[in-house]
């Protein structure tokens, strides 16, 4: 028998993607007059298989698994042709889609194509500079002006929103679903698969984790590496753990310039559990990404941020991210602050956590039910 229930059409690509979806799929299921349709663009499909097989959110639809490092304009034309005639076939009333990402801003402008309504998840963060960060101001942008549903994180891009002229009666403020994900995954027993690690925590060594994989950085990655083999010579009873993102020049920059190092531990990419076990152990993080600024201070791990803006404000204000762009001196100076003051190290290590208290997914499932069941 065919269902006649509304089809919500659930789209990710990336392992952050998964992740904060994974929470809204089971959810969305959750409702017996709603079907869910998931779909993996596999935009980074060997970061994502982990992730869909411990969440359980297998997808019913994948793209073919895409060359990491392929050109903005390739992958988004790839990705669009590819989700149109799934869609086609589906024919689903919504398309959820997550955050800034070429997947994101590819499923929305397919879906919007094809008469679908878009709802966007993460909705609103804005830094205010088309270029920073690149391309993902721009992609978030953009689907704010076709999305039929905004979820936005907070009370801040609930704002920006509005200020944009998107009507106050299309925007919701959910939190963000990664806490919920994040509170979850605490829970589950962790067994390191490098050894080196596991080394690590058993020993409650003092470590520094660090992370960087930002587009608009790739050209700035010597000079990060630079400062973490200053830091390592600095701080010997320091360790600096570096998990190293899948594409080339990431791994390039930092096995020429820390390789053999040491007190500086590279490893590839880390699963999710692994990772988020890994940073609540940490002393601080050194990074350019955007989930992590939501995660450690919800640890109470202090964040050196290697941007020079951010599109989370919240964290700014809570005292526990602080910018430090990629300038291999600011750098260097920032940390080596917080190493050798422990009162400031303390002080920024207060958990905080403006983006809920980890339930956001269901005030999304609630908000798309809400769209295709309450309001038709």
């Amino acid at each position: 028998m065919v269902s006649e229930n509304p089809k919500v059409m659930v789209v990710y690509g990336t392992r952050p993607e998964a992740i904060k979806l994974a929470p809204v799929i089971r959810r969305l299921k959750s409702y017996e007059d709603l079907d869910v349709v998931v779909v993996s663009t596999a935009q980074h499909q060997q970061l994502l298989e982990s992730i869909v097989e411990r969440f359980g959110i297998q997808a019913d639809y994948q793209l073919p698994a895409m060359p990491v490092g392929r050109a903005l304009n390739e992958l988004l034309a790839s990705t669009i042709s590819g989700l149109d005639s799934i869609l086609e076939e589906v024919a689903p009333q919504l398309a959820l889609v997550q955050g800034d990402t070429t997947t994101a801003f590819a499923s929305a402008l397919a879906a919007f194509n094809r008469g679908v309504k878009v709802a966007h998840l993460e909705a609103g963060l804005r830094t205010g500079d088309i270029r920073a960060p690149f391309p993902e101001e721009a992609n978030r942008r953009l689907i704010s002006q076709i999305a039929e549903l905004h979820c936005a994180p907070s009370g801040d891009a609930s704002q920006n929103l509005l200020a944009e002229g998107i009507p106050k009666e299309k925007v919701v403020i959910t939190g963000n679903t990664v806490i919920d994900a994040l509170y979850e995954v605490s829970g589950w027993d962790v067994d390191f698969s490098d050894d080196r690690v596991k080394d690590l925590v058993n020993r409650k060594a003092r470590f520094v984790l660090v992370t960087a994989h930002r587009r608009e950085n790739l050209g700035k990655l010597g000079g990060i590496a630079s400062a973490i083999d200053q830091l390592a010579n600095a701080f010997s009873d320091v360790s600096f753990v570096v998990p190293l993102h899948a594409n080339p020049l990431v791994k390039d920059a930092f096995q020429q310039k820390l390789a053999g190092k040491q007190n500086v531990l590279l490893t590839d990419a880390l699963p999710y559990p692994e990772f988020t076990a890994l940073l609540r152990r940490s002393w601080m993080v050194i990074t350019d990404s955007g989930g992590v600024q939501e995660e450690a201070p919800a640890l109470g791990v202090p964040v050196l941020l290697m941007r020079d803006k951010t599109e989370r404000h919240e964290v700014l204000q809570s005292g526990s991210v602080r910018l430090v762009g990629t300038d291999s001196t600011r750098i260097v100076e920032a940390a080596t602050r917080l190493l050798d003051d422990e009162e400031e190290l303390a002080a920024m290590s207060v958990v905080s956590s403006p983006y809920g208290e980890g339930r956001a997914s269901y005030r999304v499932a609630d908000a798309l039910h809400n769209l295709l069941i309450t309001n038709g």
